[in-house]
């Protein structure tokens, strides 16, 4: 069992651990339920997924035939117009087999002049707020990678009243002075105004390089459990944040695991000696 916070102003109690939809990104029907079984035993009660998650929306459709009322079910749409992304939110309407969505959020929206066009006129955003006029949707929130995304979150707050925001959230990130700073300012706002804020790439070692690729990630993540457990535990022990789960689903049980026994957040001397051993390194610089 996880604990559970408000997620924001949205009046649900979400697990502290959110279930990423990456995680079913190419995998058969059998192995999709095994990830269910895994969330209901843990008691998750919220999912994030992305139309752009290969076939992730479509794995999750049977799982709202049996399991609707039980998870807030977030997804996200890449498109920046506001025509493409009505027609992108009714697709993923009918692949995830629901009338609404609890949570529709504007996806990677990072780079400035894509930025510029979802906000503005015609932009995605419009469809986002047709869609919650008319009961497809009950809240709107935007995501984004990199360093410069707090800074670009803040500034989408003061655009837009979003219910939520997604970025990239660890301690290993949080040794960038700019990032923190800016991260701290978002953190601010989002408290003052009830924002619900999502975490993700809490348990990346470092970016793949030239290394074989072991894990459905786009990074490497932590496999060791005591240094996956800091990492975890570090995000956690911020009460305002949601931390996302992997795109793994050898690693997800590990994450999982590490959530069930957090206690408060570890010490920064344990989390240095975790980075030198693991020869960790930022994802985004």
């Amino acid at each position: 069992m996880l604990p559970k916070i408000p997620f924001g102003r949205t009046g649900h109690l979400s697990s502290r651990v959110i279930f990423g939809g990456a995680a079913l990104w190419n995998l058969n029907p059998a192995e999709a339920d095994a990830a269910l079984d895994l969330l209901l035993r843990y008691d998750l009660t919220h999912i994030d997924t992305a139309a752009s998650y290969g076939e992730s929306e479509v794995q999750i459709g049977p799982w709202m035939d049996r399991h609707r009322g039980r998870f807030f079910l977030a997804t996200k749409t890449g498109e920046r117009t506001r025509a493409a992304a009505r027609d992108s939110l009714h697709r993923s309407l009918e692949r995830l087999h629901t009338d609404h969505l609890d949570l529709i959020q504007l996806h990677a929206l990072h780079d400035p002049q894509e930025w510029e066009t979802a906000l503005g006129p015609g932009g995605a955003l419009e469809a986002c707020v047709e869609a919650r006029e008319q009961g497809l949707v009950r809240f709107i929130g935007v995501t984004g990678h990199g360093t410069t995304i707090a800074a670009m979150h803040r500034r989408a707050l003061e655009r837009f009243d979003f219910d939520a925001v997604l970025l990239p959230y660890s301690y290993i990130l949080m040794q960038n002075p700019q990032y923190a700073a800016d991260v701290e300012a978002l953190l601010a706002v989002c408290r003052e105004r009830n924002v619900a804020v999502q975490t993700i790439k809490a348990v990346v070692r470092a970016p793949w390089g030239d290394r074989p690729r072991t894990a459905a990630t786009w990074y490497e993540p932590l496999d060791d459990q005591p240094a996956l457990d800091l990492a975890v535990h570090w995000v956690l022990g911020n009460p305002q944040v949601f931390l996302n789960s992997v795109g793994d689903l050898r690693v997800l049980p590990k994450v999982l695991d590490a959530a069930a026994r957090f206690q408060g957040r570890p010490a920064d001397d344990a989390l240095q000696a975790a980075l030198a051993q693991q020869a960790m390194a930022p994802l985004f610089t």
